[in-house]
């Protein structure tokens, strides 16, 4: 059995986007942070296997080797891109590459040297419990540009501070806690979850506190959406999706923000 996906499509709210590995460890790599072998065990994560395509004279290599002609070709960071439908988070075009930028649901972007967009086509052989997941990544010419609607660390984390009372408040409103199995268990998972070490060596603090922030804010939604809660008609359904639209849109823009940090915030140290 062969399965083909676009992109990575986490099952779980708390996993980290292959996108995200890719710039975190590739930037690490590309400022002297780690070494190349680090960084591609890292971006490989529990993938067996990461290819890249359409690098001139690295097709077909794996990640090493690839950031390795990428450097050669001029380029000197990585950046994330998390689309969403009206929502070009992170892309800078053309409109070919954003369209299936939003069917994977996230992209990678260079910075410096030539403008390079790369999409995570995920393979996956054999059925469940036994299965084997390859990556190949195709890389394609993109426009250069100021990438779309990602806001400075500093206005993210002000701005997921509040996003985040508002999604505290938005599951208590939402009797989420009382809303059945299905709820409890997820908020016992969200309990009893350990957090991952996020990004890369050299990210600055601040980068991985807004990242935290954003995650936290991602799992609350989550679990507002595991079942209706007290939502009992329509229209109460609908003022839900309408109130944690917003809150997923800042956590969105505060992870790119995150991600992006030794790209865009390269100098600062932040308290």
């Amino acid at each position: 059995m062969v399965q083909i996906t676009g992109g990575s499509r986490p099952d779980d709210v708390f996993d980290e986007p292959r996108s995200g590995r890719l710039v975190a460890w590739g930037n690490a790599w590309l400022s002297g942070s780690t070494s190349p072998d680090h960084a591609a065990e890292a971006v490989r994560g529990g993938d067996d296997r990461h290819l890249v395509e359409g690098i001139e004279g690295a097709q077909g290599a794996g990640i090493t080797l690839a950031l390795g002609r990428l450097r050669t070709l001029g380029v000197t960071g990585l950046r994330l891109a998390l689309p969403a439908a009206g929502h070009p988070l992170g892309l800078t075009g053309p409109a070919g590459f954003n369209q299936q930028a939003l069917l994977a649901g996230e992209a990678v972007l260079t910075a410096g040297g030539p403008a390079v967009g790369l999409l995570p086509e995920v393979v996956r052989h054999g059925p469940e419990g036994d299965r084997l997941v390859r990556v190949l990544w195709r890389a394609v010419p993109v426009d250069q540009g100021v990438p779309a609607d990602v806001p400075q660390l500093r206005d993210a984390e002000r701005e997921l501070a509040e996003s985040l009372r508002e999604a505290t408040a938005l599951l208590m409103r939402l009797d989420v806690a009382g809303g059945g199995p299905a709820v409890q268990r997820a908020l016992e998972a969200y309990r009893r979850r350990k957090e991952p070490e996020l990004l890369a060596p050299g990210y600055p603090p601040r980068a991985v506190r807004v990242l935290q922030s954003a995650r936290q804010v991602r799992s609350l939604l989550a679990l507002a959406t595991v079942d209706d809660g007290a939502a009992v008609s329509a229209g109460e359904m609908s003022a839900r999706e309408a109130a944690m639209r917003p809150l997923g849109r800042a956590a969105r823009r505060a992870t790119v923000a995150a991600y992006n940090a030794l790209v865009d915030e390269p100098v600062r140290e932040e308290r």
